[in-house]
């Protein structure tokens, strides 16, 4: 098998001039990856895709997206100039988040964007007062919360009756019938979202025969004007074998709807996927500073950090690691960076080609959530992010 950036000599030569730790995103992978979701919701009509913008916010990265034809999925107003600055038409952006200030939702009607997806009964009537001073009507698709579990880290799941996120299910007629009496704002679908980093698809087909139950509560009550339904995203990633797999199944993925949701005639089905477009095209490239050895363990401490990559601190996430520049028989690590907290360890006990100091690390499978929630705690200064174009 291929090891898509140990093989590559020549990108790795250039990597050595380029001060640590980075990021650098393959955008051939990630217009292949874009490609494989595109022919897949072209066989499907009334298939809708926006990027979920949270996962990678890096210019280059949005500015492929873009060109593919994706609308963006936001979740600030941070968010929304960064897809506009990026040339996505505002008109192809919709705004979820159960904490939207003034100011976003200012920005959102005032360029134009196609909904908000409301989370509570009190944003409503906020969005309604803010419109009705702007003299606009807001576009708004009501995040309902399915009570539907999603076999993934306790931290990203987001569709159980528990979580933050969304409005009960046993609240959405009530708030459908508030804003069909308002004057600013107009209903305009359904939205879901039960988790991140999914790869069963028996959890996407719960939440289909909940949207199914759901709508058929809906039109019992006489409530019909659902245009759209949107399902969010949630599909996982092989952060074990990014190379055997680069591209998620977005087949099975995609197919699952088609086969299990029951849309009504002329409804469209929006999709927000983020850590499936872009986490297998980007790693972070770090150096290894020193490798110091223990009685029990040896650890290589690399010049990356938990404040480069927090995703194994916060979850405990496994990123596989590739040492780029040994062929070296493989030796045991605990892989950790240079941040004064102990749980700033990016793998612990792990085989890999026996390290030395100057050697470059990859931890692959780091586009989605990776360089966007980077910081500076320790004074450390914000990793750059590259692209194919960009070496």
């Amino acid at each position: 098998m291929n090891n898509l950036l140990k093989d590559n000599a020549a990108l790795v030569e250039k990597f050595r001039s380029i001060r640590t730790p980075f990021y650098y995103y393959d955008t051939e992978l990630l217009d292949k990856t874009l490609q494989a979701i595109k022919k897949e919701t072209d066989q499907h009509e009334g298939y809708h895709l926006h990027y979920a913008v949270k996962a990678c916010t890096n210019s280059k990265v949005l500015s492929h997206i873009m060109k593919a034809g994706f609308g963006a999925d936001c979740v600030s107003g941070g968010e929304i100039q960064a897809c506009l600055n990026a040339g996505f038409p505002a008109s192809e952006i919709v705004f979820a988040g159960v904490g939207k200030s003034d100011w976003e939702i200012v920005l959102g009607l005032k360029v134009g964007i196609q909904y908000f997806n409301v989370e509570s009964i009190p944003e409503l009537e906020v969005i309604n007062e803010i419109a009705a001073g702007m003299q606009k009507v807001a576009r708004v698709s009501f995040r309902i919360n399915p009570n539907v579990g999603a076999d993934t880290h306790a931290n990203i799941t987001t569709g159980l009756a528990e979580n933050k996120f969304g409005i009960a299910m046993e609240d959405m007629e009530k708030v459908i019938t508030l804003a069909n009496e308002m004057k600013n704002v107009e209903f305009v679908g359904l939205h879901f979202h039960i988790g991140s980093q999914i790869l069963e698809m028996d959890n996407f087909i719960a939440l289909s025969n909940r949207i199914n139950e759901l709508q058929d509560q809906l039109e019992q009550n006489g409530i019909r004007n659902v245009k759209n339904i949107n399902v969010g995203g949630g599909l996982g990633i092989s952060y074990q074998d990014p190379d055997g797999q680069p591209i998620p199944d977005f087949k099975a993925y995609f197919d699952t709807y088609a086969k299990y949701l029951k849309l009504r005639p002329g409804q469209h089905l929006h999709f927000e996927l983020g850590r499936a477009v872009v986490a297998q095209c980007g790693s972070l490239i770090t150096k290894c500073l020193y490798v110091k050895k223990a009685a029990t363990k040896q650890f290589a401490i690399v010049d990356a950090g938990m404040t480069d990559l927090i995703r194994p601190a916060l979850y405990d996430a496994f990123h596989k690691i590739d040492n780029l520049t040994s062929n070296a028989a493989e030796e045991t690590y605990d892989v950790v960076g240079p941040i004064c907290e102990s749980s700033d360890v990016f793998v612990k006990d792990y085989s890999m080609n026996a390290t030395k100091r100057g050697d470059l690390l990859a931890l692959r499978s780091a586009g989605a959530y990776g360089e966007i929630m980077a910081s500076q705690y320790n004074c450390r200064s914000l990793p750059i992010g590259y692209t194919t174009e960009d070496i």
